[in-house]
């Protein structure tokens, strides 16, 4: 039986995510469902698109990815059935499968038009309960994607800019912070393969990682490496750099917020 994994903006004090539980179990009372996180920042476009392009690959092919951070509920935006490198995506689309998309050519694109597998009435504010949710059931039971409604092409879907980490001229590398994690971690959009890039040209010595005006001089393999309370430098476990305070939170240190820009300059030193 397929896994169902769900991501959404929905946060936890409310019934939205228990209710999506419930209609899956109802249509596939085997259904086995796994939350992704359900904290996102409300409207986060982004940050789910980077999480998505990063999770699904510990799943098992097979597995059916609801993803509902939807500012667009109710408007005339079409809901998706994406399969990618054997994976199902459901989600709207608003630009959130963006990266995912970029990871390759999806297999197949079913845009959901076939009311008849929605719950009803359809409310014009929780498509996440009527129609998310009970198309993830039936697909898991092994209804095919086509009969939810017409095939889309990759081009006829809406994308929205990502800002990439880019090396300016001068040799300075600059990102951005994609998101903070509960421990005040901020985590860049700069990857192990962009960070080579610029070690390459500027070396792996004598460079500073500036945050606002405050500098890191160094990565840490650990974060006990830095003292109690000091800042650090890290490669995270999605292969971003990481802005961290062992102990403590990096969001309040750096007074950070989300897409504050991130900077790594080489290090001039004359004297040596």
């Amino acid at each position: 039986m397929p896994v169902i994994t769900l991501l959404t903006d929905f946060g936890m004090q409310d019934e939205y995510a228990g209710i999506m539980k419930g209609v899956i179990l109802s249509i596939n009372p085997a259904a086995s469902i796994v939350d992704i996180s359900h904290c996102l920042s409300p409207y986060d476009i982004v940050n789910a698109a980077y999480l998505i392009e990063y999770y699904y690959k510990y799943f098992p092919k097979g597995s059916i990815h609801v993803i509902v951070v939807d500012p667009g509920v109710g408007s005339n935006r079409t809901i998706l059935a994406v399969l990618h490198n054997g994976h199902y995506f459901i989600a709207p689309d608003n630009g959130v499968l963006t990266l995912l998309c970029e990871d390759g050519e999806p297999e197949k694109i079913i845009k959901l038009l076939r009311s008849k597998w929605f719950l009803k009435p359809v409310s014009n504010t929780f498509h996440g309960r009527d129609i998310f949710s009970p198309v993830a059931a039936h697909l898991s039971n092994g209804v095919g994607m086509e009969e939810f409604g017409t095939e889309a092409s990759r081009n006829t879907l809406v994308t929205i800019n990502i800002v990439k980490p880019e090396i300016s001229d001068n040799g300075e590398l600059t990102g951005e912070i994609v998101s903070i994690d509960r421990f005040g971690n901020l985590i860049t959009n700069i990857d192990t393969k962009k960070l080579d890039e610029f070690f390459l040209i500027a070396g792996e010595k004598n460079f500073h990682i500036i945050v606002g005006n405050k500098k890191i001089d160094k990565l840490s393999l650990a974060y006990e490496h830095a003292g109690q309370n000091n800042p650090l430098a890290i490669i995270g476990s999605r292969g971003f750099l990481e802005i961290a305070v062992n102990r403590g939170s990096a969001e309040d240190y750096f007074e950070a917020k989300k897409r504050d820009r991130i900077r790594i300059v080489k290090v001039f030193n004359y004297g040596s």
